[in-house]
């Protein structure tokens, strides 16, 4: 009967004891889930941003200038060579929006890079 008694407050005890680590266990695994998620998150809108910022200007990069159509010419006939079509106010404008787009997602991207690095900074001192 003594052993018994002795028994069960041991194993009383210790099954109090799995059950705060599992629930340290549980609470660390939630963290964890936690950050690697704000980190995905951030990882998404960086990239995001990047892919965008880099299609715009890949975009606003690719228009050339054009040239106006060389006429035929006959043997005693010269051919002209026009310069480049001067761009018009609407391609202008549009040409500008793009660029402001552009910072504005860059430095968005540079905040959230900026964010990301300090979280980092201050998790692993």
């Amino acid at each position: 009967m003594e052993l018994l008694e002795i028994q069960d407050p041991e194993k009383k005890r210790l099954i109090e004891t799995s059950e705060r680590h599992k629930r340290e266990l549980e609470r660390e695994v939630k963290d964890i889930s936690d950050r690697t998620e704000t980190i995905a998150k951030n990882a998404l809108i960086i990239g995001g941003v990047l892919a965008l910022a880099y299609l715009l200007v890949s975009q606003a990069g690719s228009d050339k200038p054009r040239k106006k159509k060389k006429h035929s010419a006959t043997d005693d006939e010269e051919t002209e060579d026009f310069g480049p079509v001067a761009p018009s106010l609407l391609s202008q404008i549009g040409s500008r929006v793009v660029d402001q787009a552009t910072l504005i997602l860059l430095d968005l991207a540079k905040q959230k890079l900026t964010e990301f690095l300090q979280s980092r900074k201050h998790e692993n001192p």
